[in-house]
């Protein structure tokens, strides 16, 4: 295949999301003469139908870069930005999901930057001494190639889908999906390059767990973390105890401390036992039998506080016999290691802002599990449609810790579409309306807005 023999095939590629007049969509250059390749810099590209027929310009472009003058050595296909920076893209670059979807179809082979608005950072290394061939053509452009993917044989198919798959996003992009040829044209181009990971979350936790032995589930509400313990309790036979953290809880709610017994005719204080005392004092008592504490919401309450001296024991991999200290739970309670038998899951509610932050030596002692909002398949309590709604304006407007805030599958569950509308009035609509009332996800107020107005004739702000 010639270098004209892929231009041809690209330019039919993007021409199959626009009308006949091209000009109104794109500029094409290239600059593929022997000189271009000798001093390096040859290219050919789409840039903004804005932009002049020649120079420097502004914004996206899809470039291709070729190896040589026969095409014979691998190529580079990227997203690049002219070397005049942002004139009428800066939103665009702004925007999460933009990236998201390069970084989704991406190769190992490949290279996508974490913030397409920085136009300072380079190409790092790993990725330039990949392509030797190509180091005059990438000193001059590497700060301004968000992504990149290299191809090594440009006339495999393989390299057609990559192209394709870039081109399609640049056409989401640009807005040219405006019929349902194209929108599924996009979406089977895209979707062959994503990588889909079907992943069994009770069986991948319940490894990790019989592994690592103390494990963090984490995620926003609706995504079955509580659940998810429970069943991995029952999956293991275990005797379960079972707590939850609120912003009042203490040492003596956990482990172990004296109460005042108001029934008595003097003063007089009695025990009181926690739960993990209680979990911990069964482990010791059954060591043939597996015990799983599981802690909801661990991060609702002051972490130090609770677990005081006890936050030793987590230490993975604990050996008794290499001088551990001895630490007290209750007067007659003493241990320098929990059981082997003894396990613990916590979970941990990633949207709400008001919870305390784990330090760094918890963070070291626990296994960390995140789950994401994900479809429930073959239910008919799931209401696909309006849960992939608030899926793709999160993937695209959310920034990696708004993401945290995306509603749950079990938002989405509802016994017909009577009581799917209360949850979206009563549930779905008050947590985004306060959301945006905190300055979050306002590049989406305009889609959710949208959402509401169509599903229960209510706008988000009066």
């Amino acid at each position: 295949m010639t270098i004209e023999d892929v231009i041809q095939f690209t330019t039919e590629e993007v021409n199959t999301f626009i009308n006949r007049d091209a000009s109104k969509y794109y500029v094409f250059r290239k600059n593929i003469n022997t000189n271009a390749f000798q001093d390096g810099g040859a290219y050919f590209g789409f840039i903004r139908p804005e932009e002049d027929p020649s120079g420097q310009y502004h914004d996206f472009c899809i470039v291709l870069f070729p190896g040589d003058e026969e095409g014979e050595t691998p190529w580079i296909l990227s997203l690049g930005v002219g070397t005049l920076g942002f004139q009428n893209d800066y939103d665009l670059a702004a925007k999460p999901g933009f990236r998201r979807l390069f970084q989704s179809i991406i190769s190992e082979n490949g290279f996508c930057k974490t913030d397409f608005l920085d136009l300072d950072s380079p190409l790092p290394n790993s990725f330039l001494e990949k392509v030797p061939h190509l180091s005059d053509t990438l000193d001059r452009y590497k700060n301004v190639l968000p992504v990149c993917e290299i191809l090594d044989d440009i006339e495999s198919e393989e390299s057609k889908d990559i192209i394709r798959a870039f081109i399609a996003i640049y056409a989401r992009a640009r807005d040219w999906l405006t019929n349902n040829t194209r929108r599924e044209y996009f979406a089977n181009a895209v979707q062959k390059l994503q990588k889909e990971e079907s992943v069994n979350h009770a069986s991948a936790i319940k490894n990790l767990l019989l592994q690592r032995k103390y494990v963090i589930l984490t995620g926003p509400p609706g995504v079955g973390k509580t659940r998810l313990a429970k069943i991995i309790g029952n999956d293991l036979d275990a005797q379960v105890f079972f707590t939850q953290f609120h912003a009042e809880t203490n040492y003596s709610d956990f482990i172990y401390g004296i109460i005042p017994d108001l029934d008595a005719a003097g003063l007089k204080y009695s025990h009181k036992i926690g739960t993990f005392h209680q979990a911990l004092d069964f482990a010791r008592k059954n060591p043939d039998k597996t015990t799983l504490l599981i802690v909801d919401e661990i991060n609702r309450a002051n972490l130090s506080n609770i677990l005081g001296p006890i936050f030793y024991l987590f230490e993975y991999l604990m050996d008794e016999n290499t001088h551990a200290p001895t630490i007290e739970i209750s007067p007659k309670l003493s241990v320098k290691q929990l059981p082997d038998n003894f396990y613990m899951v916590g979970t941990m509610n990633t949207a709400d802002r008001s919870l305390a932050v784990v330090d760094f030596a918890l963070r070291r002692r626990f296994a960390w599990y995140e789950l994401l909002p994900s479809i429930i398949p073959d239910n008919n309590y799931f209401f696909e449609e309006d849960f992939l709604k608030f899926h793709n304006i999160f993937y695209w407007y959310a920034d990696s810790n708004e993401l945290t805030l995306q509603p749950g599958q079990g938002y989405f569950l509802a016994e017909d579409e009577e009581a799917f509308l209360n949850r979206v009035e009563y549930e779905l609509f008050p947590l985004i309306k306060e959301y945006l009332q905190e300055q979050l996800l306002v590049s989406a107020k305009e889609e959710f807005n949208d959402y509401f107005l169509n599903r229960i004739n209510k706008p988000l702000f009066q």
